[in-house]
């Protein structure tokens, strides 16, 4: 049976959203015959920067602009690269070293659009979608973090 395309480009979705529960470990999206590859990227919470102990982050965001700043990236990623599907989430809320502060996913025809799609939207999100955090430190003190250059995430 040949495959239905027009249920195949019916796939072709761009997704960004904030969660402030965990995050989940399966891709939002079916594949399709087409498919060739799904790569995903984990941003995890380390337990220490710049040589201090970190015991939690608060991550906030303007959620409204984040939703349509993040959405319109992967959108980008999709149509220049010619993406199956992509998603991204990232958290919002206390979070503490070990847990999934971001995930991203691109479905693509080929690995290397897939792999090349991740990078391309992780550093999308981080230098222009407004999402902050504040660190807390084991020694009691607190700090806003740039995570990018100019950009506060």
């Amino acid at each position: 049976m040949k495959p239905d395309t027009n249920s195949m480009q019916a796939t072709r979705e761009s997704l960004f959203m904030l969660s402030s529960e965990p995050l989940p470990e399966s891709p939002p999206f079916v594949p399709t015959l087409g498919t060739g590859a799904i790569v995903s990227f984990e941003g995890i919470v380390r337990d220490n920067n710049d040589g201090k102990a970190v015991v939690e982050l608060e991550y906030s965001a303007y959620a409204a602009l984040a939703e349509r700043e993040g959405s319109r990236i992967v959108r980008e990623s999709i149509d220049r690269l010619g993406l199956l599907a992509g998603y991204c989430v990232h958290r919002v809320g206390i979070l503490r070293p070990g847990d999934v502060a971001v995930r991203v996913w691109a479905a693509a025809a080929h690995r290397r659009e897939a792999f090349r799609a991740c990078e391309i939207i992780i550093d999308a999100v981080k230098a222009s979608v407004p999402i902050w955090k504040r660190e807390s430190y084991a020694d009691g003190e607190t700090a806003w973090v740039a995570c990018d250059a100019g950009h506060v995430a």
